[in-house]
């Protein structure tokens, strides 16, 4: 079985490779049952948006990554793909301003982003 910490560095990658802006991983294990990270990136229209959704749907399939729930497909401006341990949300840019979501798990440390992969730190080191 795939970990969260192999999720959320295949969720990146994917991400990066379709040029997603704005790339943040919030890491929030020990502050809330829900879900261990949070991945959060924007893209530039509905087409580019949809387009970060359904590479990362493809590459957590041939990952491997247990069953997947996506909401906001059809409108695009909000995809949320949950994959349990790792939810991935690719935005609009006024919709990620507007619900802030960075704001609202501002205590949540941050895993660095280097060249569209995480950084050197890995996410089991940020506990």
């Amino acid at each position: 079985m795939i970990t969260s910490d192999e999720k959320v560095r295949n969720l990146v990658r994917a991400a990066d490779d379709k040029q997603a802006r704005n790339l943040v991983v919030l890491d929030l294990r020990g502050r809330t049952l829900m879900t261990d990270y949070l991945l959060l990136c924007s893209g530039t229209s509905q087409v580019h948006i949809r387009t970060i959704a359904d590479h990362l749907v493809e590459t957590m399939k041939r990952s491997g990554a247990p069953g997947i729930r996506v909401e906001g497909y059809d409108a695009a401006r909000w995809v949320l793909m949950d994959y349990q341990d790792v939810i991935a949300h690719v935005m609009a840019a006024d919709e990620r301003d507007y619900y802030n979501l960075e704001g609202i798990w501002a205590d949540a440390p941050r895993i660095p982003i280097e060249a569209g992969e995480l950084a050197t730190q890995t996410a089991a080191d940020s506990v």
